[in-house]
């Protein structure tokens, strides 16, 4: 197990992998990404190491070296890929008989926008390595997206060429301790210069890695504030994803997912669409899970992430078909002002009763100088609208007609009514509103009878199939009911 060594510099990690026998390879930049080959010249003995390098700044050079793209996105996934693959393939096709026996071979690529010359773009960009962890290996890819922060266009492709060092050094040193892998990356860099807001690794060498898990420590480790993956537990780029969408979220701990949430999902959504500025068939619908709701209630805020925890809800999300974003948005406001730098479409935010309450509660906005109305200029401003999910409290149903705000909001809550900023989720299963998520946990766990009829089936099948949450087959009996009696404010909407 590789420990990481957070005192080499970026120059000696160049000379280090220059002055290895063992790996050889070519590099590829397109746009602002000059910088990671010259970071190898620069250490000295680069000839024991690059084979070749080369740069398609011209669109036209590019579509003729890695061909024409269905969409003409030059710094993109696929173009990534593109030269990925026509790199590689050269370097097997011209260098495996000469010196396959003995080589790792790689191939470097990466295609940047840095800012402009009027700073009115926001510089990113793609790079990653395809490279051979023995001779006459099979090749593995780990790609990446960064967002360049920088306020200058040189400190930008300074920033890209540190990081494509750390990227390539990862690969050969550190490609046994996936964790190590991804912290290295920040070496000589900080989380003001760069985000990390997708990475991904494939091969025969890293089938033990789980690329969801991967966007966790994304977030995590403060690499970046948001990470997506798919229904395939493929992870995505936001942006990518999400631009140029109508977007709903419902944010939850779906600790397990059970038939309340499908409900505020599905009623949600089907009033969304409803909207008259909303085009239905260009709707992106994102299931949210916080860092703060990966843990324990109450626990140590500084208390670890169970991971086998988080993967167990994504696997039943993604079974359902879900796209999932995790975040380290506690705020909804946060999490709009995000969403909004992706897509300028409108936006709908289901949750429950309670976080309605949450949200006009101003204790939470005390490190904002503006207070609760700085937060509402930014969650409301946008083009979005609150769907909310009513809660049952002491057999009575609680929803916006019966929410009342500190006497100094009443007005600002009317506002954003009348002005079609919130509004209650109408149809609802009424049932639902009697089923705790805590107490369902409970019984999956204890083996209790029951307690599939409050999970849509699928989740049942894969909570028993898995085994997920601690599932035990052998029953336990127990003398308790799933709907508790009093207050059931954290039932339909426990954190969402």
């Amino acid at each position: 197990m590789s420990i990481h060594n957070k005192d080499i510099g970026t120059k000696q990690k160049a000379l280090a992998i220059n002055l290895n026998p063992k790996i050889y390879g070519s590099f590829a930049e397109i746009g602002a990404g000059q910088d990671v080959a010259a970071n190898f010249f620069k250490a000295g003995a680069a000839a024991g190491t690059v084979a070749k390098t080369m740069s398609a700044y011209d669109m036209t050079f590019s579509d003729a070296i890695y061909g024409v793209q269905k969409v003409k996105r030059y710094v993109s996934e696929t173009r990534l890929i593109s030269m990925l693959d026509h790199e590689y393939g050269l370097l097997k096709e011209r260098l495996a008989e000469q010196r396959g026996s003995s080589t790792t071979f790689f191939a470097f690529s990466g295609t940047f926008s840095a800012l402009n010359y009027y700073k009115t773009n926001e510089g990113h960009g793609w790079m990653g390595v395809r490279f051979q962890m023995e001779p006459n290996g099979e090749y593995h890819d780990v790609v990446i997206h960064v967002k360049l922060l920088d306020n200058d266009n040189n400190l930008q492709q300074q920033a890209v060429g540190i990081l494509g060092v750390n990227l390539i050094y990862a690969c050969f040193y550190y490609n046994d301790t996936p964790p190590v892998f991804l912290q290295s990356l920040m070496d000589n860099l900080s989380k003001d210069r760069i985000q990390i807001d997708m990475i991904r690794f494939e091969g025969p060498g890293f089938t033990k890695v789980d690329n969801r898990l991967m966007s966790l420590h994304l977030v995590k480790y403060g690499f970046s504030d948001a990470a997506v993956f798919g229904p395939d537990g493929k992870n995505q780029q936001p942006s990518e994803v999400l631009y140029k969408k109508h977007i709903v979220v419902i944010r939850g701990r779906f600790r397990p997912l059970i038939n309340v949430h499908l409900d505020m999902l599905n009623q949600g959504v089907k009033q969304f669409v409803q909207e008259p500025d909303v085009d239905k068939k260009n709707v992106m619908v994102i299931t949210e899970l916080t860092l703060q709701a990966l843990k324990e209630r109450d626990a140590d805020p500084t208390a670890e992430i169970d991971e086998k925890d988080f993967l167990d809800r994504v696997d039943i999300l993604c079974s359902l078909g879900q796209t999932v974003l995790i975040s380290n948005f506690h705020e909804y406001y946060k999490l709009v002002a995000y969403l909004s730098k992706i897509t300028s479409l409108k936006m709908g935010v289901v949750l429950g009763y309670p976080n309605l309450e949450y949200i006009f509660s101003e204790e939470h906005y005390r490190e904002l100088p503006g207070g609760i109305l700085e937060s509402f200029a930014t969650l409301f401003s946008r083009k979005v609208k609150l769907f909310v999910y009513p809660t049952l409290r002491n057999g009575v149903i609680w929803n916006c007609l019966k929410f009342t705000p500190p006497p100094h909001l009443i007005d600002l809550f009317r506002y954003l009514i009348a002005n079609n900023k919130i509004e209650d989720i109408r149809h609802y299963n009424e049932n639902n509103l009697n089923v705790e998520t805590d107490k369902v946990l409970k019984f999956i766990k204890q083996g209790t009878t029951g307690w599939e009829e409050y999970v849509p089936n699928e989740v049942a099948d894969i909570i028993k199939a898995k085994a997920l949450f601690g599932y035990s087959s052998e029953p336990v009996v127990i003398d308790e009911t799933i709907a508790p009696a009093g207050d059931l404010a954290e039932t339909s909407s426990d954190s969402l």
